[in-house]
Order: structure tokens, then C-alpha cells, then sequence
């Protein structure tokens, strides 16, 4: 462990450099409370998405990165913004009447349309809370509902009475001249119709702390402060929870950039000291649009992990957090196959080595070993060829392939059969487009039929490649079940049938067997499938039977 703290101090993997800053913020801390206090916010308006579980995930990844180089305790708490008003429906939840009748009361105080809670909010925030402990996150919740109603916000609600004017010095600056004529800080929340109201105050007062102003009908009304009955607005919201709960770190989108001078400026006033920040880039949809709870665009949480594990979701969440980058199911294979390939590194590696690695950051210290003797994208072809419709079919050819392999002892690969089966039928498979071989595609692939069916013209074929190449390299072993030797006969043969470049080879493999333009490794592919069960394959394409 001291090797890995030696190694995270000067490692330059994002989520150690964030941690480097965060200790020494609290290093320079003249009032040391006794620990790190990393915060993540959560809007309830709509059903979590990705985004939101990716937010959790990197700060997590921080406070890991941090507990290895600092002996400091840590806490993680999860704030939900559920006492904002509900200010348009979402386009993807049922009851939308309902919905529509409750516009701008809190989200807490909106019914479930799902008819499963006291609340949408409790819903939503039931939904965040699922995932997260389904993932094994460790963190505090936080309802902004019962942060304001059981009082703990009250003196930082005071401390805005007493600071009022300066705090809606830094708002003005930010909005337009007709904003500023009814802006205030504070939202009431209607005694009668329970509404969040946008009104301009007519007084603010510092004697009891209580607000005065007129409702939409004229009416005019006195509130505290405290207690639940008055919300902050949004941006002031943010900086004086920053204050409320001397907060250490806390990440948020780019879109929420610009608005960072006026959450450290209102948290200075409100008496706290500016947390760290990191702004990270927004995902973006197939489209290239921003995913958006309302909207429901992007993939869901539950959509990922329905293809993938949750793990190839962190791999896709670690990568490059300050680059926008584009969420949608094509993405899933690689993450699978690459967190695998990072699994499979990562016993060998140095402690510098293994803190740059994103498995350490997805697991800690205990990082498991990977079980995936077939690769994610072999399985889906594999699932493409034998037309599967359940992962059951894929283990006769993978245990055919590797025989020590099972579903007991291979549950990762287990999974990602199952994985594997359910993504070709929903997206590969409608996809499909088979064509009939060239001429020259036609002839190549008779002759590959013919050097999987016999050693001696397999070998003829690669000796033919090598004097052609001027390689006077020796013959391999014949040996059908090894998916290097096939792949040398799969070279070979496009190389004599004159495919200067063998890209154009392996892709009309691809496209008159598989039905796709790209695909896996052609001999690894034949090894698992197996050789007799590739020329029949082949023999399909030829005869049209596939196309």
C-alpha cells in the first residue's frame, strides 16, 4: 500500500490529481473538522439517467484515490434537489394529466405517476437510491425536502436574511434587466396551493426573519424563512448548501460552469470557504444532443445493464471525463472488451502502473481477476452465427473452445453470454444485411473452404503466401484448433487471391458470412465456432442460403 500512495502522489490519472488537490485544501484548513466531505447533487425532475450514476461514480473514484494517499476519513453525501418545483412534465413517465396538474409544486409534494410512492420525487430518488446500492456506493442521502422542513438548513436561511443584499448583488450581475425588476433569492411556498412561487419580495426582514410578499392573485402574505415554508432558488441554493455543509469537493457538468463564480461567491458571503470543483463533459445522445432526464434521450441506467455489467459502465464513465462523449448502445461491446483487457493487465503491473490503470479506480485495492476466455465481441458473432436465442447455446462452442470453462467457474463470461445474446437479437440482428461474394471473393473463399478441410493444402496455401512475399519463414504446426494457425491459412488465402490490401478480405468475410462490415478476428472466430461448423458456414454464403 505504501508503494500505491507513493505512486497516486505523483500519479497522472485525473482522479488522483483531483485528490492531490483536495488534501491540500484541507491541509491548509485552519478549522480541521476531521474530514473530507465529497458531495454529489441530484435534480429529481425526471428519472435518473446515466449522467447521474456517472457523477456518483467519479467523485467516488476521487475519494477512493484520495483515502489512498491520505489517512484522512471521508464522507460522500448524495443531495437531492427534491423541493424544486416541478416546472414541465417529463415526455416519458405515464399519468401525464396528473403530472400536469401539478405543476411547480415540489417534486415532493407531486403524486407518483407510477402509483408506487408518496411522491415523484420519493419515487425518483427511490430509483437513484436502487442503483446506487445495487453498485455498493457508500454514501449518506440527503433530501433537500427534509434538509429545509426539519430545520437543518434554518441558520443558513437566517444567514441569507442578514446577507440578503449582498447575495442579490452577485444574482443581479447575472440576469437580464427585466429578470432583475422580480428576482429574488427566496422562493415561498404557497400556504394554499402549495406551489413554489417566483414573486419579487416586498420586504425581507432580518428582526424575525420572515419574508413578505404578494401572491400571483394580489394577495399579500408573510412567511419564515425557516421551517420548510421558503426555498432558495437554484444557483443560491447551490452555495449556501456548499456553506451549510462545509463541503470539500463536489463535481457537475459544463453546463453548470459558468455559474461557478456565483456558487463560491454566495457560499463566501453565507460564511463557508469554496469547495474544490470539477466540470466535467456532457454526454451527448446518437444524435450528438445533450441526454436530458426530461427528454429521456440517451441510454438509461437500466437499458446499460441490460447489454453490458455495471463494471463496462465505470470503464466508459473513467475514460476522459473533461471530453463530451457519445452514449449510445454501439459503444457497449468495446467497454466490455476493453475493461477485460485492463483486468487482465493489471496483476503484472508496477504500483505507478497499477494506479494509472481504470480497474484500480473502478474496484480499489481489490480488483478481480477476469474469467473472459472469449472476448465480448467474439460472443456477439458467435451469437450471431448460431442464431441464439438463449446464452445456453453459446456454451457448447465455448466449452468446445476452452473446456475447462463453465458458468460455475466462468460466471463473468457466464454474464456476458447472456449479454451477448440479448444485444445481437436487439441490435445486431435487425441490422443484418448478407450479400452474395465477387468473383474473386467467390474463388478465395473456395480455396479457405478447402485449407480449413485439409493440413496439407492449408499449409500449401501459406508456403504459396511466403514465396510470394519473398518470406523464407518455416511452416507452422497444423494444428485446427489454434486461432493463430487460422488465421495464417485466412491470410494466406486472401493474399493469394490478390487482396493487396486484406482489409477488403476479412470485410467481405464479414459481409457475405456474418451479415456486417466489421467483425472479429477471422481464425479466432473459426477456432471457437469450429472449423467444420465454418465450412459449413461458408458453404451458406456461397450458395446464397444467406443472403
Amino acid at each position: 500500500m505504501t508503494d500505491l500512495r507513493d505512486a497516486g502522489m505523483s500519479s497522472k490519472a485525473w482522479p488522483f490529481e483531483e485528490a492531490r488537490t483536495v488534501l491540500k485544501r484541507y491541509e491548509a484548513s485552519k478549522d480541521k473538522k476531521g474530514y473530507v466531505l465529497f458531495e454529489t447533487g441530484y435534480g429529481p425532475s425526471g428519472l435518473p439517467h446515466i449522467g447521474t450514476f456517472g457523477e456518483v461514480l467519479r467523485t467516488t473514484m476521487i475519494r477512493r484515490a484520495f483515502e489512498v494517499i491520505s489517512d484522512v476519513p471521508t464522507r460522500l453525501i448524495c443531495f437531492s434537489d427534491d423541493m424544486d418545483g416541478m416546472r414541465k412534465v417529463p415526455s416519458n413517465v405515464p399519468n401525464q394529466e396528473l403530472l400536469h396538474e401539478n405543476l411547480h409544486k415540489p417534486l415532493t409534494s407531486v403524486p407518483d405517476p407510477f402509483e408506487e410512492f408518496e411522491s415523484f420525487g420519493h419515487h425518483n430518488n427511490a430509483m437513484l437510491r436502487r442503483f446506487l446500492d445495487t453498485f455498493g456506493f457508500e454514501y449518506e442521502f440527503y433530501s433537500a425536502t427534509e434538509f429545509y422542513k426539519t430545520g437543518q438548513f434554518d441558520e443558513i436561511l437566517k444567514r441569507a436574511v442578514e446577507k440578503y443584499d449582498d447575495v442579490m448583488k452577485v444574482m443581479l450581475k447575472s440576469l437580464r434587466e427585466e429578470r432583475q425588476q422580480t428576482y429574488s433569492i427566496f422562493l415561498p411556498i404557497h400556504p394554499e396551493t402549495g406551489r413554489v412561487l417566483y414573486v419579487p419580495m416586498k420586504s425581507v426582514n432580518k428582526d424575525d426573519y420572515t419574508i413578505t410578499f404578494d401572491d400571483e392573485d394580489g394577495r399579500e402574505w408573510t412567511l419564515p424563512v425557516t421551517g420548510g415554508a421558503v426555498k432558495l432558488q437554484w444557483k443560491p441554493d447551490f452555495g449556501a448548501r456548499w456553506a451549510a455543509l462545509d463541503v470539500d469537493f463536489e463535481m457537475y457538468g459544463k453546463d453548470h460552469s459558468t455559474n461557478t463564480p456565483i456558487y463560491d461567491r454566495i457560499c463566501e458571503i453565507l460564511g463557508g470557504k469554496k469547495p474544490e470543483h470539477f466540470t466535467y463533459e456532457l454526454f451527448l445522445d446518437a444524435n450528438g444532443e445533450k441526454i436530458s432526464k426530461s427528454k429521456g434521450n440517451g441510454l438509461s441506467i437500466d437499458e446499460w445493464l441490460t447489454y453490458a455489467s455495471t463494471e463496462s459502465l465505470a470503464y466508459f464513465m473513467y475514460q476522459k471525463p473533461k471530453t463530451a462523449k457519445r452514449l449510445h448502445f454501439d459503444v457497449i461491446p468495446r467497454m466490455m472488451d476493453e475493461y477485460h483487457q485492463q483486468l487482465r493487465a493489471y496483476p503484472g503491473q508496477d504500483a505507478a502502473q497499477k494506479a494509472a490503470n481504470p480497474v484500480f479506480h473502478i474496484h480499489g485495492a481489490d480488483v478481480p481477476l477476469s474469467d473472459m476466455v472469449v472476448p465480448f465481441s467474439m460472443l456477439l458473432n458467435l451469437a450471431s452465427v448460431a442464431g441464439a436465442e438463449e446464452k445456453e447455446q453459446l456454451w457448447g462452442f465455448i466449452q468446445r473452445y476452452a473446456p475447462e470453462a463453465s458458468p460455475e467457474a466462468n460466471p463473468q463470461l457466464d454474464a456476458a453470454a447472456g449479454y451477448a445474446v440479448r444485444y445481437y437479437n436487439d441490435f445486431v440482428k435487425p441490422e443484418k444485411v448478407f450479400r452474395a461474394p465477387t468473383a474473386q471473393e467467390r474463388a478465395a473463399m473456395e480455396d479457405l473452404k478447402a485449407a480449413f478441410g485439409s493440413s496439407e493444402v492449408a499449409l500449401a496455401a501459406i508456403a504459396r503466401k511466403n514465396a510470394d512475399m519473398g518470406n523464407d519463414e518455416a511452416l507452422p504446426e497444423a494444428d485446427f484448433a489454434d486461432g493463430d494457425f487460422l488465421q495464417s491459412i485466412v491470410f494466406a488465402v486472401g493474399k493469394n487471391h490478390g487482396f493487396e490490401n486484406l482489409r477488403d478480405w476479412f470485410k467481405a468475410l464479414y459481409e457475405v458470412l456474418l451479415g456486417q462490415s466489421q467483425g472479429p478476428r477471422f481464425g479466432s472466430f473459426a477456432a471457437l465456432y469450429g472449423v467444420t461448423e465454418t465450412i459449413a458456414l461458408i458453404d451458406k454464403g456461397l450458395s446464397g442460403e444467406l443472403s
